[in-house]
């Protein structure tokens, strides 16, 4: 039986495709994306899911608190059953009763390597900073804001003449690369969290 992933998105989409062209390349296997859900009527995201054939839904969020948004994410979500719900561009934080609904069972791909440069705009953080790598990290989704435990990141270089649209180019090709990575290692189960730590089967830090 396949394994199941949904996708929660806010804007173009690219992880999203990212994970969509690995599973048809065979690098993401015996998986398929069951639903793609937006916060946002027109994310262009979506209509990428459709003209894949992917069911995608757009569930308005405006106007409505946090934890009743995510009832009704959680309603669509329940009828597709995933083993995995993937946040990609998702720029919503998720409620105590949405995280504990599929508690560890949640990854985030964030463009900066965690704990450093949480929230928005995470590459010119970086930059204003002064720090001499950047980098992107796939997480466990938690109750806090980009603070579950890593499985994955990657780490790119800050080069003088960087400015947060060249570094976001560079960080999103790194973004493509592991978030599909880091979902199949989720999937087939190969690793085990010990305190923060996730501890990958193959014995291999999680970095790619």
């Amino acid at each position: 039986m396949k394994k199941r992933i949904a996708v929660l998105l806010s804007g173009r989409g690219s992880n999203f495709e990212a994970l969509a062209d690995s599973i048809a390349a065979g690098r993401l296997p015996d998986t398929e994306i069951v639903l793609v859900v937006s916060n946002r009527e027109g994310a262009p995201g979506i209509e990428k899911a459709r003209q894949r054939g992917i069911p995608a839904r757009v569930i308005p969020s405006k106007g409505l608190e946090r934890e009743a948004y995510d009832r009704l994410v959680v309603a669509a979500l329940d009828e597709v059953n995933p083993d995995l719900v993937c946040l990609a561009g998702f720029m919503r934080l998720l409620s105590p009763y949405f995280v504990e609904r599929f508690r560890g069972r949640i990854l985030n791909i964030h463009p900066s390597l965690l704990p450093a440069f949480p929230g928005l705009e995470a590459q010119r953080q970086a930059l204003e900073h002064g720090v001499k790598f950047a980098g992107c990290t796939v997480h466990f989704v938690d109750e806090n804001l980009d603070a579950g435990p890593i499985v994955l990141q990657a780490v790119v270089p800050i080069r003088d003449d960087d400015t947060p649209d060249t570094l976001s180019a560079r960080i999103l090709d790194e973004e493509h690369r592991i978030y599909p990575e880091a979902a199949r290692i989720v999937l087939e189960g190969h690793y085990r969290i010990e305190g923060r730590r996730v501890i990958l089967e193959s014995g291999e830090p999680g970095k790619a």
